[in-house]
């Protein structure tokens, strides 16, 4: 596997285009890592819709917990997928499906092939990153 790189433009430009983030595997146990990210995110103005099969119908931090990215009614923008490398490639393919500009995979998830069809499909891909991590890093916070 080659080592990740991504210019801070590209980060900066990813989180200054994205309004709405899908978040595959949101968690609504508060001492999750995925739960830390969503709030500090919906902080920041971003509107994270929480994507959670076992939680769907619920609200988690003010927001509707949705089955699949399939169901959501809104436009989305990036998909942040809090789920392991295994797991990525049917998120992926669901999310060519919606039309989402962006696959954000968290902190050591990484899926090559998927990331391949996803840039194939016009889509922008991070992996191995914290959208949260890389939003206070830019920001200097």
């Amino acid at each position: 596997m080659s080592e990740l790189y991504y210019p801070d433009w590209q980060i900066r430009r990813v989180l200054r285009d994205t309004d709405v983030i899908a978040m595959v595997g949101a968690s609504t146990s508060w001492n999750r890592p995925s739960y830390f990210a969503m709030k500090y995110l919906q902080e920041k103005g971003y509107q994270v819709i929480p994507v959670n099969p076992r939680a769907a119908g619920k609200t988690l931090l003010g927001e509707e917990v949705y089955a699949s990215l399939k169901d959501i009614p809104v436009a989305i923008d990036m998909v942040d997928i809090f789920q392991r490398s295994d797991r990525v490639p049917p998120i992926v393919d669901e999310a060519i499906e919606v039309g989402t500009k962006v696959i954000w995979m968290q902190l050591t998830v990484r899926h090559d092939e998927a990331a391949k069809k996803a840039e194939d499909a016009g889509m922008t891909v991070v992996m191995d990153r914290c959208p949260k991590i890389e939003f206070g890093r830019l920001t200097g916070e």
